[in-house]
């Protein structure tokens, strides 16, 4: 592959973001002439910067993150299912046609580090409890339907803001969204078979999500979609309950393979292994 092929990831801000990490060893392992580079770019130069990078420096798309997903959807020609369903777009693809397509890969990699977690198979598909309403619940909730929960019972703050959530999701005849607010937190973890933390507490610097696990069947999995620390509060918990729990760089490190394949065009699909997962793991600050 002898031209030069650009991608990379916006945000504001963007120092701390990994992506460049994952991408440029998949590109290495693959010896293809490509570019991954971060840009900060503020929130009312996002729509003018994209077109920038993609129109007049060629670029074949970009990674989006906060806060710029929702703005992303405004600046799109069209919207693949995932980003259509969920309101918000995480991958960006300039398409052989001449348009632009916004994706999201969110729901992916939240679905596939479930999926390739040691015991997954043996997981009920009765209820899920998720934390947490905002813009990352959309993207689980999607997944654990896709996955065939039957109950899907979204806990937060605010009621007001589960219930939106709720409201904007199309279901299956034979499931059910069930928003709640917190303080319903025990009852709704009764028979549960997955609890999913898809706040920002447990991150380094932010408080720990104070909830009791008490009531949660031992059986059930938990998971976190904050990485940074890998093992959160909460997961450390749950493991010394005895759950299985999975952490969340792996949805970080699945989220990102098919925007890899779409810009790169590799021979085979890049794989989230051992090696990867060492390299993003050695440039997390501390």
């Amino acid at each position: 592959m002898s031209a030069l092929r650009r991608a990379g990831v916006l945000g504001w801000p963007i120092e701390h973001s990994l992506s460049p990490v994952i991408h440029g060893l998949w590109l290495k392992r693959f010896g293809i002439a490509g570019r991954y580079e971060r840009v900060a770019v503020e929130p009312e130069r996002f729509a003018a910067e994209t077109l920038r990078l993609l129109q007049e420096q060629g670029w074949r798309g970009m990674n989006v993150t906060a806060p710029h997903k929702e703005a992303a959807v405004r600046v799109v020609d069209r919207l693949d299912a995932a980003a259509e369903r969920i309101g918000a777009v995480n991958t960006v693809v300039a398409c052989a046609d001449g348009r632009v397509e916004g994706r999201n890969t969110d729901l992916y990699g939240f679905r596939r580090n479930l999926e390739t977690a040691a015991g997954w198979e043996r997981v009920g598909r009765r209820a899920a409890v998720v934390i947490g309403a905002g813009g990352a619940s959309r993207a689980v909730v999607c997944a654990l339907l896709d996955l065939g929960f039957k109950e899907v019972r979204i806990l937060n703050r605010t009621v007001e803001k589960a219930r939106a959530l709720r409201d904007d999701l199309s279901v299956k005849e034979g499931m059910r969204l069930a928003p709640l607010s917190m303080d319903w937190a025990a009852p709704a973890m009764e028979g549960a078979d997955l609890l999913v933390n898809t706040t920002s507490l447990g991150m380094t610097g932010r408080g720990p999500l104070d909830l009791p696990l008490d009531p949660l069947p031992r059986e059930a999995f938990v998971t976190d979609i904050v990485y940074a620390p890998l093992e959160t509060d909460l997961l450390t918990r749950a493991r010394a309950r005895g759950h299985a729990v999975v952490d969340g760089l792996g949805m970080l490190l699945h989220q990102a393979v098919p925007g890899f394949e779409a810009w790169f065009e590799p021979p085979e699909p890049p794989a989230v292994d051992a090696e990867l997962r060492a390299a993003v793991l050695a440039a997390m600050p501390g």
